[in-house]
């Protein structure tokens, strides 16, 4: 076993693309983070980019948050799909066979490489993407999507978390690379399958679907770990959506072990493509999705979209008082506890003002808050656009003074406001 590993091991590490990937994932993130938080221009539409000038614990977020929707997929495109149709090919199964004796060690061989390669390309996005950020910018605290403030320790224990929570759903598009790899043969859709259906999961996401489907994709463990960055931290769609990834990794790959072994490696016409290889890797992964989602139906707590007025409100409030504080630090004014703020938003979708549901972005929030000593109430405009998965950007829309200007004039010079715009996240299921 070990020696088959190696040698597969070898096979793979010794192909030109394979070192490219390797060199690519290693060099391309630390440069990129570090560039892009010089820039005057911040990537404003992912999560944490508006804060790359600020920390560097933003510039591995903001790579995690590509990483999840295109360079994973493709990486793993790249090496499971490929480790076994590279064999159909060239033509070299026999041959295999003859030198190692055992298709069960060979697919255990193959497997095993794979995974190693595929650990080395991501933890090579994560050291780089760190160092980047790190180096180029600072260990400064960072601001959770709650508004609430990370020391560096808490932001890089968090950060490192994220990149684990990611692997899960890493490793089920592996697996079903791996079977893609298996079923189609020298067939190039087998290479193409797990960016396919990375690409498929993040379209779903897209759509306005119930808080169960939403769950019961793995694809959605790219986006769960926003939840850590809130506090209390959102543990419910994180632990399932990481238990759903894993329970899709287990039966891809047992999957593509069963139609390995019942290859017939006599016939050199034969590669594994069919009918029958296609509706045995397909129907069970359908069915365990039809299976998952009757068992996260009853018990998930949310319904329909998850997306709720009250939870809309809650979440818009606690970030902003969280963020006022940070505002009133900058201006050096008298220091202000949240109780004492005691903000609270009223949003709106639309023409619906009661009972507002769904994703959109025609939400629109006014939040009121208190000064101890101050008989007059604050209050401040937020225009939200709420994506389907739960993720809100608010825009302040005035008064000026408090959001309604990106700058705030500071005693030590102008500085970013952190109240202009702000990044949040809506629990999608329900919570006391």
């Amino acid at each position: 076993m070990a020696r088959g590993y190696r040698f597969e091991l070898v096979k793979l590490v010794s192909q030109w693309r394979i070192r490219l990937l390797l060199l690519v994932c290693w060099i391309a993130p630390a440069l990129f983070v570090a560039a892009v938080s010089r820039q005057s221009s911040l990537p404003v539409d992912t999560l944490f980019g508006r804060w790359m000038h600020a920390t560097g614990w933003a510039g591995p977020l903001v790579t995690l948050g590509f990483a999840g929707s295109w360079a994973l997929p493709l990486l793993t495109s790249m090496v499971a799909g490929d480790v076994f149709a590279s064999e159909d090919r060239l033509g070299t199964w026999r041959h295999l066979l003859v030198a190692v004796r055992s298709p069960r060690r060979i697919f255990a061989a193959k497997t095993l490489a794979g995974l190693t390669v595929i650990l080395l390309l991501f933890a090579g996005l994560v050291c780089s993407s760190t160092a980047g950020g790190v180096v180029a910018v600072g260990d400064q605290p960072l601001p959770g999507l709650d508004g609430h403030l990370l020391t560096p320790g808490d932001a890089a224990v968090k950060v490192l978390l994220a990149w684990v929570c990611v692997l899960a759903p890493t490793l089920a598009l592996a697996a079903v690379g791996l079977l893609g790899s298996v079923a189609l043969g020298r067939s190039p859709m087998g290479l193409l399958l797990p960016a396919l259906v990375a690409l498929a999961m993040q379209l779903a996401q897209l759509l306005p679907l119930p808080v169960a489907v939403r769950l019961a994709l793995p694809g959605y463990a790219f986006i769960a770990w926003n939840g850590l960055f809130t506090d209390p931290v959102q543990l419910g769609p994180l632990l399932i959506s990481l238990a759903v990834s894993l329970l899709w990794a287990v039966t891809a790959t047992a999957l593509a072990y069963r139609l390995f072994l019942r290859r017939d490696f006599t016939n050199p016409a034969h590669d594994g493509a069919g009918r029958g290889a296609v509706a045995t890797a397909v129907l069970p992964l359908v069915a365990l999705m039809a299976v998952t989602v009757g068992a996260l139906a009853p018990t998930s707590t949310g319904t329909g979209s998850g997306i709720e007025q009250k939870k809309v409100q809650r979440a818009v409030a606690t970030a902003f008082a969280h963020l006022y504080r940070l505002q009133t630090t900058q201006l050096h004014r008298p220091a202000v506890t949240e109780k004492q703020l005691k903000a609270s938003a009223a949003c709106t979708k639309g023409d619906v003002s009661d009972d507002a549901k769904g994703p959109g972005n025609d939400w629109r929030c006014v939040v009121s808050w208190h000064l101890p000593g101050v008989e007059a109430t604050g209050s401040a405009i937020y225009q939200l656009d709420i994506t389907a998965d739960g993720r809100f950007l608010a825009d302040g829309d005035g008064p000026k003074e408090v959001n309604g200007y990106f700058l705030v004039r500071t005693p030590t010079g102008d500085e970013p406001n952190p109240l202009w715009q702000f990044d949040g996240t809506v629990g999608l299921l329900a919570t006391p």
